[in-house]
């Protein structure tokens, strides 16, 4: 860590390139053996063993479908379980912003795989507030199913990622994560950590003097979402 002080509030110190580039070296021994952590970690990922599943029905844009199916013939599927409550008007923001990022999926056709948001509203309701901010992704209903419940997304609350391997009309759940385990797979955050101030939440560890607000404070709200990326966003 560097040991520098700082010579303005707010900003990193300055110092020459020479400087500047050993300390660059000396982080990059660290986030090079995160990478190799990482990589251990998705290795032992690709170890673990699976469930079976029950055979699932959930609904669709074109009506009920079985969970088999959703994989529309592919063998892995990704579902993220967007939270959702029946009387509000917005959902969950850190759902609607994190699932605002997926906007093109076809990398993953080459992987033999799909990815889809499932949620607990009505699918009428789910589709129409897909629409209202901007989302692409294909949604799926599971109010009327326990599936939701069963993999971590309850009714009325739970979010998280679940991960499902399909082996003719088999299907087997092989992992699952929530919480910050969430942002792990969005590049919203990464991006925000590269910056100086990074996210500038009170709870982490920033030099004094760099801007602090409570958490959350920065993320973009469900109207935000809809505002940036729905049907009536500003182009340009």
């Amino acid at each position: 860590m560097s040991t520098h002080t700082q010579t303005k509030a707010g900003k990193p110190p300055v110092v020459d390139a020479q400087t500047w580039q050993r300390e660059l070296a000396a982080l990059r021994v660290r986030e090079k053996a995160a990478t190799r952590e990482l990589d251990a970690i998705a290795a032992q990922r690709r170890r673990l063993p699976m469930v079976e599943l029950p055979d699932y029905t959930l609904v669709g844009a074109d009506g009920p479908v079985r969970l088999v199916d959703v994989f529309q013939g592919r063998t892995q599927l990704i579902t993220y379980h967007h939270m959702w409550r029946d009387d509000a008007e917005w959902q969950c923001g850190g759902c609607t912003s994190g699932m605002s990022q997926f906007t093109r999926l076809g990398f993953l056709e080459p992987y033999d795989a799909r990815f889809v948001i499932v949620t607990q509203g009505p699918i009428d309701k789910a589709l129409a507030y897909r629409d209202k901010v901007g989302q692409r992704m294909e949604w799926y209903s599971t109010a009327d199913s326990p599936f939701g419940a069963d993999v971590g997304a309850p009714p009325g609350g739970g979010f998280g990622y679940n991960v499902f391997f399909r082996d003719g009309d088999t299907v087997y759940r092989t992992w699952h994560t929530d919480g910050r385990g969430a942002e792990q797979l969005s590049h919203i955050f990464p991006l925000i950590d590269l910056l100086p101030w990074g996210r500038q939440e009170d709870w982490q560890d920033s030099p004094e003097g760099w801007p602090q607000t409570p958490a959350y404070a920065g993320w973009l709200d469900s109207p935000d979402i809809a505002r940036v990326y729905g049907p009536d966003a500003e182009r340009g």
